[in-house]
């Protein structure tokens, strides 16, 4: 019999101990994370209603940033906002449901999110690649399989994990030394055998992970080679410009993945583990909206018709 299989019901709840535990540092972190957080729904939802509203910006391109953004919007909305409410009531407890709640609902969108950027440098490269093609190619039932299928194979993704994670026992301590209920803090506390979960994460979890990586690297490959033969300098720094945001952001988002997930248990830290979460599960959707849309002139014009309409509105 496993560990601890005798003592499972033991805890019901967990303790979410926060970034810090000094009140000075939890005030300046709370007006922070609440700044950081405003900015990401705020930037996000207006990209989706800068798109939905132009007509221009029906394309495939822009069909999937505003995917990305209502994923994003989604995603910063499993933890922080626990996080702010635990701050004002003065309460770190979390039922093991809700943990497990938590905790699916996170990965899905990070796995959704891994899908969508490796759609994003599909369709980037059909565009660059095969220009007089990329009509045909990128129709938008095709666009549509594309994100349904992101979010099915997420969804399957994430269950397997969870139903790992609920058959594991919790006897003991019960304190999360993080800001919501991660992986590798949980399986830390478990007093089950947690060999399973953790082959699992880094055999089939890695997989889902590096396959879309993989895949982007080819794409942007293929769209080098392709733009080193331009002939137009501006025209080449325009592309590389773009490339350059897109993969400054995939570094940033499977960089942190990688080093938090995909690496034995023993070799963590809790600060380094909460550093690099903080990056691709708040900072990461923030900037998401100035990196892959901001920059475009297309959508920039939007967003002036938008803000511009809703201050006449407001009159």
């Amino acid at each position: 019999m496993p560990m601890g299989r005798e003592n499972q019901s033991s805890v019901s709840e967990f303790l979410l101990l926060g970034l810090s535990r000094q009140p000075q540092l939890q005030q300046l972190l709370f007006v922070l994370f609440l700044s950081m957080y405003l900015a990401t729904v705020l930037g996000n939802l207006l990209i989706i209603l800068a798109i939905s509203a132009d007509s221009r910006l029906h394309t495939p391109m822009f069909f999937f940033i505003s995917n990305l953004s209502f994923v994003d919007v989604c995603f910063t909305s499993t933890t922080v906002p626990k996080m702010l409410v635990n701050h004002v009531l003065g309460s770190q407890t979390i039922s093991f449901p809700g943990c497990l709640t938590q905790m699916y609902f996170l990965f899905m969108f990070v796995d959704t999110d891994n899908f969508l950027l490796a759609v994003m440098a599909y369709d980037r490269f059909a565009a660059v690649c095969h220009p007089l093609h990329y009509a045909t190619k990128m129709t938008s039932q095709l666009c549509a399989l594309l994100v349904a299928g992101s979010w099915v194979i997420a969804n399957m993704n994430v269950v397997l994990h969870t139903l790992l994670m609920a058959r594991l026992s919790f006897c003991a301590d019960n304190k999360i030394s993080h800001f919501f209920c991660d992986v590798t803090p949980l399986l830390r506390l478990s007093c089950s055998d947690t060999h399973l979960n953790e082959m699992i994460i880094l055999t089939e979890g890695a997989l889902i992970m590096i396959t879309p990586f993989v895949c982007i690297l080819v794409s942007y490959i293929c769209i080098t080679s392709a733009v080193l033969r331009v002939p137009s300098k501006k025209g080449r720094w325009k592309v590389f410009s773009t490339c350059g945001s897109h993969l400054a952001v995939v570094s940033l988002f499977y960089g942190t993945i990688i080093a938090v997930y995909f690496n034995p248990s023993s070799s963590h830290s809790a600060e380094k583990d909460t550093a690099a979460t903080v990056l691709y599960t708040v900072v990461t959707p923030m900037l998401n909206p100035f990196i892959y849309s901001l920059r475009n002139k297309d959508m920039k014009g939007a967003l002036r018709k938008v803000i511009g309409r809703e201050r006449f509105s407001t009159r």
